[in-house]
């Protein structure tokens, strides 16, 4: 390892971990990635896991955020509501033990629905603390639980969690399109198709039958079903947001789901601008600066 580290940030998931050793200046100077997520660890397992990061990465000081402050980590963060900026996120930082802090989640507790967010929130701000994305700004986040989150003025002020790529990896392995989407999911012409449809599908469940149908009838290719169905959910999903041409969506995240949406967006009118990787980091830093 070169240089010392102030502190180490860590990007505790639910099935993944992620830590770095951080320069005070910001700079990544060490990295460790495993599964130590927390549905591998109990609560009493934390001050040993934080003993070994302190000895591998060479820092004391303790930063993290995502799945380690909910309600299956160490201990729960409380949301904060939002708006929220990173200086809201650093005050309701949470002591855990010695040098460790927690950073907490963002919630939306009034309006017409609750939402809530772990993790993702400090990607936002810390896309927007670097200059990778304006202060305000339209991002979307694919994943498991894809997120579409706004900002204004630096501030998160509103998102919505779509549950796209769990849905996908139900009905793929559960129920009755289990076996018929066993294909590739990639670009091309049945993705397109399937993101057509799901951008004018009023029902969504209905749509997904339609590729039993279409296989059985011999209207879609079996190679191609899964494909199609991908490009149907994440049609539906992009089909929920009026606003794609009105400004550009920041997307978070690579990687194969990422430029499935980025296709998507452009299909629906929409321009898609990829957020360098760093993200994560930019963001814990930030909230560091402000408690250091």
């Amino acid at each position: 390892m070169v240089g010392r580290a102030a502190y180490i940030a860590v990007d505790w998931g639910t099935t993944n971990r992620r830590a770095y050793a951080m320069s005070a200046d910001g700079d990544v100077i060490d990295t460790l990635q495993d599964d130590r997520g927390v549905l591998a660890l109990s609560p009493g397992d934390y001050p040993g896991e934080i003993a070994r990061l302190r000895a591998r990465l060479g820092a004391q000081i303790v930063v993290a955020a995502g799945m380690v402050g909910s309600t299956r980590g160490w201990r729960e963060a409380p949301y904060i509501d939002a708006p929220a900026t990173l200086q809201d996120l650093a005050a309701a930082s949470l002591d855990v033990a010695p040098d460790v802090r927690i950073i907490p989640g963002v919630a939306l507790r009034s309006g017409p629905r609750p939402d809530v967010m772990r993790g993702e929130e400090v990607q936002v701000l810390g896309a927007i603390s670097t200059g990778a994305a304006p202060p305000t700004a339209l991002f979307c986040q694919p994943g498991t639980h894809n997120k579409w989150i706004d900002t204004v003025d630096g501030a998160i002020t509103d998102f919505t969690t779509v549950m796209t790529g769990e849905l996908f990896a139900l009905v793929r392995s559960h129920g009755i399109l289990a076996g018929m989407l066993d294909g590739a999911v990639a670009d091309g012409d049945a993705f397109r198709d399937g993101l057509r449809r799901g951008r004018e599908a009023r029902n969504l469940a209905a749509s997904l039958f339609e590729v039993r149908a279409g296989v059985l009838l011999d209207r879609l290719a079996p190679a191609e079903a899964a494909a199609y169905a991908s490009g149907l959910m994440i049609g539906a999903d992009v089909g929920t947001r009026p606003d794609l041409g009105e400004r550009p969506v920041h997307l978070l995240g690579g990687g194969t789901l990422a430029a499935l949406y980025a296709v998507a967006i452009t299909e629906a009118g929409g321009h898609a601008l990829t957020v360098p990787d760093g993200s994560t980091t930019a963001g814990i830093h930030a909230i560091w600066r402000v408690r250091a």
